[in-house]
């Protein structure tokens, strides 16, 4: 029972990108804006930037558009720090300046529609493909079928391999997930009898002594519960992480899409809100923080760059983001004047790749930087496919972009995040992406991991060095960043992996991204500088 409960703990820690405390504490304080220099914790050197280049300087300002969940724009730490489109009116109910979106004064939610009803949980990409193909392919000879239908044979196969195996293990953990807390409550509610109590905590059982070698199995397995981070909240986290899985992700009847009933072959026409929240902000709140967060106010986090507007766009749903939505934000970005793009999410499957696709070469022709989450399955991305991705086809490559993997505070074997994926050729750089403290919903605060959490921190410098070097293109502000990465390609680290039964095997840093280093501002702002941009 202990190896199941360290199993389920870690699968719900891993698999619940961020969020996975909920007190925030001193050591984790704006970690990631310090220097391996100067401070001997692994940040991006956000502080040494402005303390020793930056002082005297005076910044452009630069919008940064977040493709992601919802955003909380009154948080106290960021609302000062929202983009506002000056060519719309607000709740007039006129698209004042044609764009296509009415009252879209701080962004746009593609998750919604003009009624207001916004979508909250989602069926994952596989989920969507299955069920989209199964009646006409589940019985079909491949042999039978034209070239072009036998791609999209070979998508709706790969996607029913992936449901059926996503499906099992969901069920699998369920299972396990309801065996653990009838386990857990047995023991709970014995100890209780004995205690007398409404509630137990974890010094009361250091206070029984008994001969009952019954009551001290049970004794010892709670404190062993305890002792290995268990809580009320750990095990709520469980149930509800597999009850997204069953009832929204991984269910054929569930089709939330029906309220925006738009059409995903079209991305000409128009749909969404103006309702940037939506049902739930957490995570793109989260994101938004890292960068825009306002420095030095004496309250919550210091973001790390001070003249940015943050752009919200809403495409990222509890479930797989669609990729029509991916386009159209990316798109909506460029064409507002977006000169960075976040991107934390991504998924195994992309049916309407070109779209995603189209998008990217649009913002690469207008000089776009877009900055993308490299996941956290623990896997080699240039060996198993994940998307978006800068690899437009065989032969093209996206010059306007960057994956970025998570790294820890502390240069050590953990170096590099547990969960983090990894590939010399498809990952570019890393950046702090463990226990990470930044901005939640309400004008509150939270710590999580993710490299969810390290790309905003790449968009966050680039943001800076933008700022301060207008004039730079997208391909150049891209080189400057990768160019000037702390490099630590030699170190020995431990390979992250999902394998909670196994050793972890031992790798060097450098095979893990392209430039084998971790983001710095300073060093990024020294180059440009030297180039003399």
């Amino acid at each position: 029972m202990k190896k199941l409960l360290i199993i389920v703990i870690a699968i719900v820690i891993s698999a619940i990108e961020g969020f996975t405390q909920t007190d925030t504490s001193n050591i984790y304080h704006n970690w990631f804006n310090k220097s391996p220099i100067t401070d001997q914790i692994y940040g991006a050197e956000i502080d040494r930037a402005y303390e020793q280049i930056l002082k005297d300087k005076n910044p452009s300002t630069i919008i940064v558009a977040v493709i992601d969940g919802g955003i909380d724009i009154t948080h106290e730490d960021l609302k000062d720090n929202i983009w506002v489109n000056k060519n719309e009116i607000p709740d007039n109910g006129t698209d004042d300046d044609h764009n296509g979106y009415i009252d879209d004064v701080h962004g746009w939610n593609f998750l919604g529609n003009a009624n207001g009803e916004n979508i909250s949980h989602e069926n994952l990409e596989i989920t969507r493909i299955y069920k989209q193909y199964k009646e006409k392919y589940s019985n079909i000879e491949p042999k039978t079928l034209s070239d072009s239908e036998k791609n999209t044979f070979d998508l709706f196969s790969q996607a029913r391999t992936m449901y059926f195996k996503n499906l099992n293990d969901a069920l699998s953990y369920k299972s396990k997930i309801e065996t653990f807390e009838k386990t857990f409550y047995y023991s709970y509610d014995t100890i209780l009898t004995v205690l007398g109590k409404d509630t137990i905590e974890a010094y009361d059982l250091d206070s029984l002594s008994t001969d009952n070698d019954t009551l001290n199995f049970h004794i010892n397995y709670l404190k062993n519960l305890y002792m290995n981070g268990f809580s009320a909240d750990i095990l709520k986290g469980m149930k509800d992480y597999s009850a997204e899985k069953v009832d929204y992700h991984l269910n054929l009847d569930f089709s939330p899409r029906d309220i925006i009933g738009d059409d995903q072959n079209n991305l000409t026409e128009s749909y969404g809100n103006n309702n940037v929240y939506g049902p739930e902000a957490s995570h793109g709140t989260f994101v938004a923080g890292i960068i825009a967060a306002k420095r030095d106010n004496g309250i919550g986090i210091n973001g790390i760059a001070q003249n940015v507007q943050i752009m919200p766009l809403k495409v990222v749903p509890n479930g797989d983001e669609r990729d029509k939505d991916v386009a159209k934000a990316i798109r909506y970005a460029v064409d507002n004047g977006a000169r960075i793009v976040n991107m934390s999410f991504g998924k195994d499957l992309s049916p309407q790749k070109q779209l995603v696709d189209e998008a990217i070469l649009y913002a690469e022709e207008k000089g776009v930087l877009l900055i993308h989450a490299a996941g956290n399955d623990a896997i080699n991305i240039d060996k198993v496919k994940q998307y978006p991705t800068k690899k437009i086809s065989k032969e093209k490559i996206a010059s306007n972009w960057i994956t970025v993997g998570a790294s820890s505070m502390n240069n050590d074997m953990e170096f590099a995040a547990v969960f983090t994926n990894y590939g010399k050729s498809m990952v570019d750089i890393f950046a702090p992406g463990v226990d990470i403290e930044s901005l939640a919903p309400e004008s509150k605060y939270d710590i999580g991991d993710g490299t969810s959490f390290s790309a905003p921190v790449v968009s966050g410098v680039a943001a800076l060095v933008l700022s301060y070097y207008p004039n730079l293109t997208c391909v150049e502000l891209k080189e400057i960043i990768l160019n000037s990465s702390l490099n630590f390609s030699k170190e020995k680290i431990f390979l992250p992996s999902d394998d909670y039964y196994s050793k972890r095997k031992k790798s060097k840093f450098g095979k893990l991204s392209s430039t084998g280093g971790i983001v710095s501002a300073y060093e990024a702002l020294k180059l440009a500088e030297k180039l003399n941009y």
